[in-house]
């Protein structure tokens, strides 16, 4: 993971290229909920929203583990929301399916999309609907409203 510039064609110098290395560390520190770990790997360059061989982005993993600093933090740092994985879910899927409450809001707020139909033709409601996961439904209508009257809120964390 080093830290060397890349340069471009045109002469620019930017950060080194994601490497499969680079998304398992950031796949890994989002899975165990190591937020300074993610913050360092994007200060060096390493792409937020990088899929793994799946499509699973750090998003991704946060949203299923319910690590809502991580969450909060790749919002704040413009992630996709709506990045769909192998399957076509996307982190509010696996969200509602681990009755995450806190990361439902905080990605449904950030503008999350709850459409978005998997490869097995379910939305994110469905999903909680299927899983007996009340009090996911009940927030996904309580930051939906929120949403339609007040527009996505994106949080000021620092980086």
């Amino acid at each position: 993971m080093g830290a060397a510039e890349n340069t471009t064609r045109t002469g620019r110098t930017g950060p080194p290229p994601t490497t499969p290395d680079d998304i398992e560390l950031l796949l890994g520190s989002a899975r165990f909920g190591v937020l300074d770990d993610v913050k360092s790997l994007a200060g060096i360059g390493v792409c937020l929203d990088s899929k793994d061989e799946q499509g699973r982005t750090a998003l991704h993993i946060a949203a299923a583990n319910g690590h809502t600093d991580i969450v909060e933090y790749l919002i704040s740092k413009g992630v996709d929301l709506n990045s769909q994985n192998e399957d076509k879910n996307t982190p509010l899927h696996w969200a509602c399916l681990n009755g995450h409450v806190e990361v439902v809001k905080k990605l449904i707020m950030g503008g999350a999309n709850v459409s978005v139909l998997n490869s097995h033709e379910r939305t994110p409601l469905d999903e909680a609907v299927s899983s007996g996961k009340r009090e996911v439904m009940d927030a996904i209508n309580e930051a939906v409203a929120y949403v339609e009257l007040h527009g996505p809120v994106v949080s000021a964390q620092e980086t």
